[in-house]
């Protein structure tokens, strides 16, 4: 595209250019986040990427608010204290996976902010720390897929150099990302099938535009909009890339940002994954040798985290090749606070006697909460709409008082908030699990086999296999015409969840609720969860348990009053 020259436009972002994105990022946030809500990949409303943008950005900001008046500092910040408070406070206010990852990107933006000599970034700064950030948003995640916020933000930074290499000012930097941006992410469909089928655009990715549009406001001047752009379009200057199309797809229930990040470090995984936990602290570094020791590590075991810098590290890797995985580390580095857990019963059982473990989980709805208690765990209140964010799950993790904590998010989009709460819970020197529980039923199955006198690797493992085996599905009321994997539905449907997906259409809760069940039954089953939700009408799982005895008499049946928003039934076979 061709760049105009922009006349009175700085030259540098400073500090208070920095408080100024941050809060009109915010602004952006709450104007869109339901129009970000909605771009999801199925027609039920529990989809929250917008909100947890949203309250990412505003936990942060009021975190950053109260530290800077505590120690009478408001307004008087450098350029790198203002970022790095800000990237600090974001991971720790991060909620969902797209918070998260948002997070990782303004870090990008602190590192550069935080070398020798850099009180404000100009236009060449600002495309190396456009590249930053999108290597930081990709280094967050195992195995990178396209089509996602992070194809969004590589786009934005390519786009950044090219415009800062042919002299472009301030102004046409950020213009460049940000029309690179709108434009990579229009093209996000015909990446992610998903999207595609959804006809919508990635969730994330639009919350990154707005992050760079937050910007580009911020450079030329303009102030954050009051009211919400027109249905389908992103920001207010009549650009194109819509955001979504009438036909939304009704895939796997879980947040649209989480689904397209396959293969991230998800736990032991059972009795045949790696046989030991290795932790350490990297210093003595560089980033580029901890890329190197990423690929690595990635390559010896699963359950991969490296997190942190510029000046340390936490690593944590399950692996069999224990020696291996420190050497690694020695190789690029100087690991410190070395831990080495065996997951087998036998060395498990030597040290029995001295196991300190607790168990923290996330519960959706009071019933829910009220039976985590009761299992001995602590609660955390999360559920669409208000997924616990990051520094609520380390808040509990301290809570737990216990020196092995093993972390229940019970759903899918709180799996990477939960596993940097464990990642930062363990450079405090905690050890956390984070037990890969995608759904409630597999959170209760999890904590069924939780064995207080254990230690924490032997729970780790036991949970982890509970919530595995345990098949689950749900029943809920279509909220918009949707395409979904049993055909197209519409507004007020009844639509079935077997194991992830939306198989059942139907016209009657109850009817619909057998149907799943029988389906998750014909693998074989001895024990049925059944979890009331707060629309469920009354006698509903009474009549479901009534006609499961007909078919499967022998079936143990268990009710629990969960009181969980847009599902009246959730349901779980062992």
């Amino acid at each position: 595209m061709a760049f105009v020259s922009l006349r009175n436009v700085p030259d540098v972002i400073t500090a208070a250019d920095a408080r100024h994105w941050a809060a009109t990022t915010r602004g952006l946030l709450a104007v869109h986040r339901a129009e970000i809500d909605r771009l999801n990949v199925y027609p039920v409303p529990d989809g929250d990427t917008g909100s947890n943008l949203f309250m990412t950005f505003d936990g942060a900001i009021e975190t950053v608010a109260a530290d800077q008046a505590g120690r009478g500092v408001i307004g008087q910040a450098s350029l790198a204290e203002e970022l790095a408070g800000m990237s600090r406070a974001m991971l720790l206010s991060a909620r969902g996976n797209s918070g998260v990852i948002l997070s990782q990107l303004v870090r990008g933006f602190a590192d550069i902010a935080a070398e020798p000599g850099v009180e404000a970034i100009d236009a060449p700064l600002l495309a190396r720390a456009a590249a930053r950030s999108a290597q930081r948003a990709r280094a967050s995640v195992a195995h990178p897929v396209e089509g996602t916020i992070l194809t969004v933000a590589s786009a934005a930074a390519t786009a950044a150099q090219l415009a800062a290499d042919a002299d472009g000012d301030l102004a046409e930097v950020t213009r460049a990302m940000l029309a690179a941006a709108e434009e990579a992410l229009a093209e996000t469909p015909r990446q992610l099938p998903a999207l595609a089928a959804a006809g919508v655009v990635d969730a994330g990715g639009a919350g990154y535009v707005l992050l760079l549009d937050a910007l580009h406001r911020v450079v030329l001047g303009e102030a954050a909009p009051t009211r919400l752009a027109s249905p389908g379009s992103v920001g207010e200057r009549g650009r194109s890339a819509q955001w979504s199309t009438t036909v939304p797809y009704a895939g796997e229930p879980t947040s649209p940002d989480a689904s397209p990040l396959p293969g991230e470090a998800t736990g032991a995984d059972g009795a045949e994954g790696p046989a030991y936990e290795v932790m350490y602290l990297l210093a003595e570094t560089t980033e580029d040798a901890v890329e190197g020791l990423t690929t690595r590590l990635d390559a010896l075991g699963d359950s991969l985290l490296v997190v942190g810098g510029p000046d340390i590290w936490s690593v944590h890797v399950h692996v069999d090749d224990v020696g291996a995985a420190i050497e690694a580390g020695i190789e690029v580095g100087r690991p410190q606070r070395i831990r080495v857990t065996h997951f087998g019963e036998q060395i498990a059982a030597r040290h029995r006697d001295i196991a300190d473990v607790g168990v923290v989980a996330c519960a959706a709805g009071p019933g829910i909460a009220a039976v985590l208690r009761d299992g001995g765990a602590v609660v955390v209140e999360s559920g669409p709409g208000q997924r616990a964010s990051t520094g609520q799950l380390l808040d509990a993790v301290r809570q737990a008082h216990a020196r092995s904590v093993l972390l229940l998010p019970n759903d899918n989009d709180t799996l990477m908030a939960a596993r940097a709460a464990a990642a930062a819970a363990r450079d405090e020197g905690l050890t956390v699990d984070v037990v890969t529980s995608r759904t409630v039923v597999q959170g209760l199955s999890a904590l069924a086999v939780y064995d207080p006198g254990a230690p924490a690797g032997q729970n780790a493992i036991a949970m982890t296999e509970a919530a595995v085996a345990t098949r689950h599905g749900a029943v809920t009321v279509a909220a918009r015409d949707g395409l979904t994997a049993a055909g197209m539905c519409h507004i007020g449907d009844i639509l079935g969840v077997v194991d992830g997906d939306f198989a059942i259409i139907g016209s009657d809760l109850a009817a619909v609720a057998v149907d799943v069940l029988r389906r998750l039954l014909s693998a074989g089953g001895e024990l049925v969860t059944i979890v009331s939700g707060a629309d469920a009408p009354a006698g509903l799982a009474a009549t479901v348990t009534e006609a499961l005895a007909a078919d499967h008499p022998r079936i143990e049946v268990v009710h629990i009053e969960g009181g969980q928003p847009h599902y009246p039934l959730l349901v779980g076979v062992e």
